[in-house]
């Protein structure tokens, strides 16, 4: 039995959940990644990100690739990159009306006094 298009959205959503997850996937963004530069950027415990790696790569989302020593970690599409900048698009909308919001009612108090 096949899984729901909307179901199978709201698990790769669910994938993506993650800070470090998404940190891996901005850094990736520029280019194929050994795993000792990731580890220096996103500054958590090899351990935990080993295991975010791991979601990243079981879903489909990265590859890696053994060059002697080092693992090297990529994007396994550019549609990801796409992904990540449409959310920054839509953050950047939300917050600008947030803070659209936050002048009126900071305005509105300023009035009532």
């Amino acid at each position: 039995m096949s899984v729901p298009l909307y179901q199978a959205k709201a698990e790769f959503f669910r994938m993506l959940g993650h800070p470090v997850r998404i940190r891996v996937l901005e850094l990736l963004q520029d280019g194929p990644t050994p795993v000792r530069d990731l580890l220096a950027a996103v500054e958590v415990e090899p351990s935990s990100l080993s295991q975010q790696l791991a979601v990243l790569r079981r879903s489909g989302i990265v590859n890696s690739q053994r060059e002697g020593p080092t693992v090297v970690y990529a994007l396994a599409s550019r549609d990801v990159a796409d992904l990540l900048a449409a959310a920054r698009r839509i953050l950047t909308e939300l917050l600008a009306g947030q803070n659209e919001l936050l002048a009126q009612l900071r305005d509105a108090e300023v009035t009532a006094r």
